[in-house]
């Protein structure tokens, strides 16, 4: 049995991914003048996300998530954020109108900033410097001072994030979201290609449904049509930082992450034992879990029942990153066990992390057809299972980046070079992303007719 949880017992649990801080003393300062700023989101917002993930664990919503692999200093700008969201806005429209269900619309934005590593150096020639961790820990550029960890970089980190939740607080319920202004949603070089002419004519579908709409005496300043709820999420990696930025909800007494809406355990630090698990077992905020090729359908029971021991749909997400090759002998044991047991789950579909190669021009790159074909794996066993395909996980961005090969602009290798600006890991570009967002539509709206039929017949067979 778990002891009893403090925003510190973490400390005392084995850890994995924590950055090696030369200064103790300039940490713990940096923490406690974390401890003393505002929350970044309130306990209220968190709890409206778990209702509306509730929504999808019953089958009944969509969830889409997706944003930058890792937020970047050098990047940060009111246009890349703006373009972010019109892509996640766009992706949204598709979903709901393919699909026929709302969309529960999470970035990955606002505290995306630390990024675990499989090596702890890397080596440059004759130097070895620790590998990079993200803009929240060290610097990308090869060099002594860069590499290593400065706690410093997470006043940052917080500022970066307040000023992005300030814009997308005011996209979403300032007028920019508004379905009147879908057409102007739709990025320059996005127009252009085959999915961009798809979106064209979906939109002009949608005005001619609000023209109709307001016909009938619907007010076109309807809440549901003028606004979007959008939350944060990113990694809890860096705990010191989502220490420092947890707080008691005055209302109920609960402790919660306020530094994002939702947070999630990745695959590399998901250990029963680990401060991680630790650290999230006791906040009240939706969680997330990565679950890769070596989940263990045992571990995972367990898992699922320190971080939601009350069996709360809406809590914890699992977030399936087997990649294209083996998707579908890994997922189905995990799916079936977790059905089996009665664990209320969203299941969320990440086929960006397992399908990372290095081209042969050197850049870390991901075929497209690679997630295509992760995804419709994930739509096809789901069903089979019996549970419900609920939403999608990826890394994408707003910019016209050349980063992962093929989609209907067919990037090949040597064109990766062309627009290659990330941090870390291979996006998405806006074109690729809409791509991937009516594949998704077709594929839920044939996974729910695929698991409509499997429960008929499960229901003749009982």
């Amino acid at each position: 049995m778990a002891g009893k949880w403090a925003p510190e017992t973490w400390r005392s649990k084995p850890i994995r991914q924590m950055p090696e801080y030369p200064d103790a003393t300039a940490l713990e300062a940096v923490e406690a003048r974390l401890r003393a700023f505002p929350p970044l989101v309130f306990a209220g917002e968190a709890r409206a996300l778990k209702a509306s993930l509730a929504r999808v664990a019953e089958g009944n919503a969509v969830l889409l998530q997706g944003g930058d692999c890792a937020e970047s200093f050098a990047e940060f700008n009111a246009n890349n954020i703006r373009d972010s969201f019109k892509v996640l806005l766009q992706m949204t429209v598709v979903l709901m109108y393919g699909a026929g269900l709302p969309v529960v619309k999470i970035g990955r934005m606002a505290g995306q900033f630390a990024k675990p590593r499989s090596d702890t150096h890397e080596t440059q020639g004759q130097t070895t410097l620790p590998s990079y961790r993200g803009d929240i820990i060290n610097g990308i550029e090869f060099s002594k001072e860069s590499r290593t960890p400065d706690p410093q970089r997470m006043l940052q980190s917080y500022s970066q994030a307040a000023a992005t939740l300030n814009l997308l607080r005011a996209f979403s319920h300032g007028g920019y979201a508004d379905l009147h202004r879908v057409h102007g949603w739709t990025l320059g070089f996005v127009e252009r290609s085959p999915a961009g002419e798809k979106f064209r004519a979906l939109a002009d579908r949608i005005d001619e449904a609000l023209k109709f709409m307001e016909a009938c005496g619907i007010k076109a300043d309807n809440p549901q049509v003028k606004e979007a709820d959008f939350f944060t999420s990113h990694e809890a990696l860096l705990l010191p930082y989502e220490q420092a930025l947890t707080r008691v909800d005055s209302t109920t007494g609960d402790w919660y992450d306020c530094s994002a809406h939702m947070v999630w355990i990745g695959d590399r630090t998901r250990q029963l034992d680990g401060a991680h698990v630790e650290f999230c077992r006791g906040i009240k905020n939706p969680l997330g879990l990565k679950c890769g090729p070596s989940s263990d359908p045992d571990e995972l029971i367990r898992l699922i029942d320190i971080l939601n021991p009350e069996n709360e749909p809406g809590r914890l997400t699992l977030i399936a990153r087997m990649g294209h090759d083996k998707v579908g002998s890994r997922l189905a044991p995990l799916v079936r066990r977790v059905q089996r047991e009665g664990r209320k789950v969203v299941w969320s579909c990440d086929p960006m992390h397992g399908n990372t190669i290095k081209s042969t021009t050197g850049y870390k790159t991901r075929p497209f057809d690679r997630i295509l074909s992760e995804v419709r794996a994930f739509l096809d066993i789901l069903p089979s299972e019996g549970a419900y395909a609920g939403g999608v996980h990826f890394e994408m961005t707003g910019q016209n980046v050349t980063e992962c090969t093929g989609g209907a602009e067919a990037i090949d290798d040597l064109g990766l070079a062309d627009r290659y600006h990330t941090h870390c890991d291979p996006r998405l570009n806006a074109s690729q992303a809409l791509e991937l967002a009516f594949l998704i539509a077709e594929g839920l709206k044939a996974s729910r007719l695929n698991g409509q039929d499997h429960r008929r017949a499960a229901a003749a067979a009982g």
